[in-house]
């Protein structure tokens, strides 16, 4: 069936929008997506088995995509698309979307606060818009390219903290079942941080940690490891904002990094010295 000329019409008008334009809108359908979320949200989900875990983080998946899948389509049908949380490493090129329909799933089964729903627009392997909305809270962060980074329309700044001893840092687990020589990168840079860091906090998921970063709430985060879905809005959001990334040695981080180190420019290099001893 060929399509009609107002079918083409819709399209063509999709396809003209600015970047700024596809932010307001993407910005729009994770509120939605959020908002169903959280109509699911407030009796702790109780499963048995790894199959019953999985099937209830799928229901919850199911539900945010629902809205975001169509949505997100129709503002750019030719991008890619990608949902797995935990798929990591460099995108082929072009254009695509990386969602996380439920940041910290595991957070929202077990009744804790800590989720969100994000949507990255991916060009070329480089993060351009994306929007995070923590849907307890009404809280909505975007950033886009050269354009900062804001919440809910104002703009966020990273921390001013130039002594990482005055610090708060925080890190995350990527995934769970981690392979022994991660989980044992983990824990020593926990330690070290200990010694070298005001506090330090560990939960997930990592999105949170970073747009608490962006706010300039806290000085530093790490994480080893990682998955596209679970960095690249922050990264983003961080950077608008004034912040650093590279990974654990200092190098300029990539998705195929094996780790993650964003902060504010003044902690930045203790950060790196202290993950890299």
């Amino acid at each position: 069936m060929s399509a009609t000329p107002q079918t083409t019409n819709a399209v063509a008008s999709q396809a003209s929008l600015s970047d700024a334009e596809l932010l307001d809108r993407t910005a729009s359908a994770v509120r939605d997506a959020g908002t169903a979320l959280r109509e699911r949200f407030g009796e702790v989900v109780r499963y048995a088995t790894r199959d019953e875990l999985m099937r209830a983080l799928a229901a919850n998946d199911d539900t945010a995509l629902d809205i975001l899948r169509p949505r997100l389509t129709e503002l750019r049908p030719d991008a890619g698309w990608v949902e797995d949380e935990l798929d990591g490493g460099e995108l082929p090129s072009g254009e695509w979307w990386v969602v996380d329909p439920a940041e910290g799933n595991v957070n929202h089964l077990h009744a804790l606060p800590d989720w969100a729903v994000t949507a990255t627009l991916v060009r070329d392997n480089l993060p351009v818009l994306t929007a995070v909305h923590l849907p307890l809270t009404g809280e909505t962060y975007t950033a886009l390219t050269g354009g900062g980074a804001f919440l809910d329309g104002r703009p966020l700044h990273v921390s001013p903290t130039e002594d990482l001893g005055l610090g708060i840092v925080a890190t995350s687990q990527a995934r769970p079942d981690e392979d022994e020589e991660v989980v044992r990168r983990v824990g020593s840079s926990i330690t070290a941080m200990l010694f070298n860091a005001l506090v330090v906090r560990t939960s997930v998921p990592a999105t949170l940690h970073l747009v608490n970063v962006a706010a300039g709430r806290i000085d530093a985060f790490w994480q080893f490891a990682g998955a596209r879905a679970d960095l690249l809005p922050g990264a983003l959001l961080v950077t608008e904002a004034g912040g650093r990334l590279s990974d654990a040695e200092g190098r300029p981080w990539t998705p195929r990094s094996a780790s993650f180190v964003a902060a504010a420019p003044g902690v930045h290099a203790q950060a790196v010295a202290t993950l890299s001893r």
